[in-house]
């Protein structure tokens, strides 16, 4: 049995115009293409569309995997209107690149975003999960996910003499072993 099944997404990237003393432009995932063909997000990127201001990009083509063991952040993120996929993007160092940020990673699991956004480093948008990858990633849910039995945990009983609160502390044994003469 497969642990896990991958699926290649294509990133769709926002870049629009802003008024910022420090920046010309926002950066923010918009999309994602289901089965796009294979695109290197450090080669030229694919012009989607384009008005005042701002521009689509077709920025990159990376696998969507899903583990069995990660079923349960897939359910709470089905049970959310709508589902999500989470797109980080990754701030690019090298000075000779001709983008700035670069996909780094997709996922359908909201616990993995929140780890990533923790950090700061990195731009994490979710956007809507198409129909289709909705069924695929229930699809897999419903193969895999084995819901966990909560098992309240039973208190033993306090036995006199037995538990580590009835010792005596060392430095009173070492008084006792002394022999202590009034």
């Amino acid at each position: 049995m497969e642990s896990s099944e991958v699926l290649p997404l294509g990133v769709v990237v926002e870049r629009r115009r802003i008024d910022h003393p420090w920046k010309d432009w926002a950066w923010k995932p918009v999309a994602v293409i289901p089965g796009a063909p294979p695109l290197d997000p450090e080669t030229d990127w694919t012009v989607l569309r384009e008005g005042e201001g701002w521009v689509h990009y077709h920025c990159g083509t990376l696998p969507l995997e899903l583990f069995r063991r990660e079923t349960e952040g897939y359910k709470v993120n089905l049970s959310q209107e709508p589902p999500q996929i989470f797109v980080l993007l990754r701030s690019e160092d090298d000075p000779e690149s001709p983008h700035e940020f670069l996909p780094f990673l997709v996922t359908a699991s909201p616990y993995e975003a929140q780890d990533y956004l923790d950090s700061g480093e990195e731009i994490v948008e979710g956007v809507p999960m198409p129909p289709d990858l909705v069924a695929f990633v229930q699809a897999f849910v419903d193969a895999h996910h084995v819901d966990e039995v909560f098992h309240k945990r039973k208190r033993q009983k306090a036995r006199s003499g037995d538990d580590a609160f009835s010792r005596q502390a060392p430095v009173a044994r070492a008084a006792a072993g002394r022999g202590r003469r009034d």
